[in-house]
């Protein structure tokens, strides 16, 4: 009996770790009413990207100042979190259909300096 108690236990302990290694990772949290990415750096959205239509119009030089919140090969959509395509093939984390942004001119987590740069791009709010 105690053979078969050790077994089932076993089993459940094996089944629950799997169960939360497959669980999909959120790409952003909040943090002080903001969006921000794995390294707590604030997120950003652009005005000129629309919701939902699976592209980013950041590209180049815009990309250069706005990196985008890359999404690896393994990324799977979870919640309000979708995954984008990017014009260079490579993926993008989107919130709500918006893709994500950090901004190069922040230098620490908490900064939020891109708020507002040109009246269209602003810090992404869950």
């Amino acid at each position: 009996m105690k053979l078969l108690a050790s077994l089932v236990l076993v089993s459940a302990l094996a089944l629950g770790g799997c169960a939360t290694y497959d669980a999909p990772m959120a790409p952003a949290k909040v943090a002080d009413g903001t969006l921000v990415g794995p390294n707590s750096m604030t997120l950003y959205v652009f005005d000129k990207d629309a919701a939902g239509s699976g592209k980013s119009v950041c590209n180049g030089p815009c990309a250069a100042n706005w990196p985008p919140l890359m999404a690896d090969a393994s990324a799977k959509p979870s919640g309000d979190f979708s995954v984008i395509t990017r014009d260079d093939g490579a993926r993008q984390w989107a919130y709500k259909g918006k893709p994500l942004y950090y901004w190069a001119k922040d230098q620490k987590p908490g900064d939020k300096t891109g708020d507002g740069v040109n009246n269209v791009w602003h810090v992404a709010r869950p």
